[in-house]
Parts: C-alpha cells; sequence; structure tokens
C-alpha cells in the first residue's frame, strides 16, 4: 500500500507526456518553443513557424496563406500558448498537493520531527525537475523536449523507488527507537514497529484513494489538450501544402 502511494508521485513527472501512465493514443513527436514573437514546431514535419497574427513560415519558406489558413495558424499557436504553461503549471500544483498530503499523514503519525518529511521535500524538487526536462520555462517563454518524455518516465520511477527505501528504513528506525525508549522487551517493541507501520500504510492508502480520480482527470485533461494540438497541426499542416 505504502508502495502505491508512493509511485503516485512519480506520475507527476510523467504528466506532460501521459502516453504510458494515462493510456492515450497520441504521443507528442515535435519539439515546441514558444516565445511572445513566435511559435516554432520541430518534427516530423518540418520546421514550422507561426507569429501571433498568423504569418508562417516551412522550413524557411514564406508560406502564402488565405485568411482562413492564417485564422487557423493563430488558434493553434494560441493554443500551444496556453496549453504548455498550464500542464507544467497543473502538474507541480498536483505534485505540491500530493506531498503535502503525505506530509500530514507521516507528521500525524510519526512525529513533526520524522527525517520521512525531509526526504518527501527532496523527492518533491527532484521530481519538479524532471517535470522541468519535458516542459522547460525559459526567460521568454517555454520549450517542449518530446524526446524527454521516456527518459523523464523511467528516472521519475526510480527516484520514488530510491525514495520508497529511505522512508521505510527511517520508518522502522523511528518507531523502534521510540518503542524501545517508552519500555519493554526487543519482541514487544518489534510489534510495536509493525503494527504502527502497518497503521501508516493503511493512513496513506486512504489518502492515495481519495487522489487516485483527481489524478485520473488530469491525465485524462492532458491528454485531451495533446490530442487537440496534435490535430490542428496536421489540419494546418495539410491546408497549406495543398
Amino acid at each position: 500500500m505504502l508502495r502505491h502511494t508512493l509511485i503516485a508521485l512519480s506520475l507527476f513527472a510523467c504528466a506532460a507526456s501521459q502516453a504510458a501512465d494515462y493510456n492515450c493514443a497520441v504521443t507528442p513527436k515535435d519539439d515546441i518553443f514558444m516565445t511572445p514573437d513566435n511559435v516554432q514546431v520541430i518534427g516530423r514535419s518540418g520546421d514550422l513557424n507561426i507569429t501571433p497574427n498568423g504569418d508562417m513560415t516551412l522550413n524557411g519558406k514564406n508560406i502564402a496563406a488565405t485568411d482562413e489558413q492564417k485564422q487557423q495558424a493563430i488558434r493553434y499557436q494560441a493554443a500551444i500558448r496556453n496549453d504548455l504553461p498550464w500542464i507544467k503549471l497543473e502538474s507541480e500544483q498536483k505534485l505540491a498537493t500530493s506531498k503535502q498530503t503525505l506530509d500530514k499523514v507521516v507528521a500525524r503519525v510519526m512525529g513533526n520531527d520524522s527525517n520521512v518529511r525531509n526526504r518527501l521535500t527532496k523527492l518533491e524538487k527532484e521530481l519538479n525537475g524532471q517535470i522541468s526536462q519535458i516542459i522547460e520555462t525559459r526567460p521568454n517563454g517555454y520549450v517542449f523536449h518530446h524526446e524527454a518524455m521516456k527518459q523523464v518516465e523511467a528516472k521519475g520511477r526510480q527516484l520514488v523507488n530510491e525514495s520508497l527505501g529511505g522512508i521505510l528504513q527511517d520508518s522502522i528506525n523511528e518507531m523502534g527507537r521510540k518503542q524501545l525508549l517508552s519500555g519493554g522487551d526487543v519482541n514487544q517493541a518489534l510489534q510495536g514497529v509493525l503494527g504502527n507501520l502497518g497503521g501508516l500504510q493503511q493512513e496513506l492508502d486512504t489518502e492515495w484513494k481519495k487522489q487516485e480520480k483527481s489524478f485520473q482527470q488530469f491525465g485524462q485533461q492532458v491528454c485531451s489538450k495533446v490530442t487537440s494540438l496534435e490535430q490542428q497541426r496536421i489540419s494546418l499542416l495539410n491546408s497549406v501544402k495543398k
């Protein structure tokens, strides 16, 4: 149960990619560079540049677009400007909310001075770093790195698993120390530790079940946005290449 709860944290590191964790049918295969001056999409169909007013170049050549095509381009680049920051911000906020929830449980069960709380803070920081490898914030905008998705998925799970080991060890040490300080023999202390671990697992599992639906809904939202962006990209390029 404890493992299931902590694995939930790794989902946020992969939230922008979706494909594996939320069974999204669309896997982005383009890098996107977003600045106030233009949106640049580089990948399967070449190098597409779009300005906020709908002017376009493809592979460095100006596109003589119709008014309808310009409006289509304006909608596509506007969707990118809205969706990339939203995905990153929501991923970070959900990660923070999850960490805060787990932290409250640990503080209540194990005490405010538990080192497990420090491990959760460290894990949150590391997973935020993984999110930033997919959607990078720059002084003049954002960059989406599509090739980072699989790497981040694997690294996120590695970080969670490594943190899990430390959390379990800290939990056993801290609970064992409290049991021994309270008196009693070793057998009683061991039974007390196991009982307390079971209580911690149960509380964490309860919190995970409360959040699970929200995680799934978020994944569906991101998948919907990714799918819509891909459909707009294909439609726009098909239109200007006719």
